[in-house]
């Protein structure tokens, strides 16, 4: 019984040591498609989706044999909302620094998946307002935005990753009004990303 105690610690050693060596960790670059907008809890505000771009640096961490990791990205993102309330229809845009942390898992098949390999995500984003414009004279844009994002996508060939994440926006974007609208930003977001 001792020895076998033994043997499972030796085992659970050489695991624990030889786990991190073999970890994954890459730089990359990211662009995409972000389609947001921004949801109100009035009807006297409405806002339809409109499309935006993202792109910026990215880094993955993964441990192989188990297929678990990290992603995080500095993106430059812009969001075009498209809105009515009483005073009219307006379109503005809006300047972010997105930076998304994401547990990810790479569900690797020994087989393929040097060729393919499918991956989920999740995670907080934390958004910077970088320049952009209030929404009117009363509602107030606000310097930070935190979203919780979901995604699927899939692996190419060990480099290339296009992956489809939905952000859930949990803090309001505006404030002086926010109490009448509760509006938060929901955003899909479609990305090409290369790792190096």
């Amino acid at each position: 019984m001792k020895n076998i105690k033994r043997i499972f610690a030796a085992v659970a050693l050489v695991c624990a040591v030889a786990l991190p060596s073999s970890a994954q960790f890459r730089f990359g670059v990211r662009a995409g498609l972000a389609v947001n907008s921004l949801h109100a809890s009035e009807k006297t505000f409405d806002s339809s989706n409109r499309a935006g771009f993202t792109g910026g640096i990215t880094s993955e961490f993964t441990v192989p044999v188990i297929g678990i990791g990290v992603d995080a990205s500095v993106l430059y993102a812009r969001r075009s909302i498209n809105y009515t309330d009483e005073n009219g229809s307006t379109s503005k845009n809006n300047d972010y620094i997105n930076i998304p942390i994401n547990l990810k898992y790479k569900l690797s098949i020994p087989a393929i998946s040097k060729i393919i390999a499918p991956f989920i995500t999740t995670g907080p984003d934390f958004s910077f307002l970088v320049s952009g414009r209030n929404l009117s004279g009363a509602l107030k844009q606000r310097k930070f935005d935190t979203a919780w994002t979901v995604g699927a996508g899939v692996e190419l060939l060990s480099h290339l990753q296009v992956a489809a994440n939905y952000g859930f926006g949990i803090n309001n974007q505006v404030s002086g009004k926010d109490a009448l609208y509760g509006s938060k930003n929901r955003c899909w977001t479609i990305t090409a990303s290369y790792y190096f």
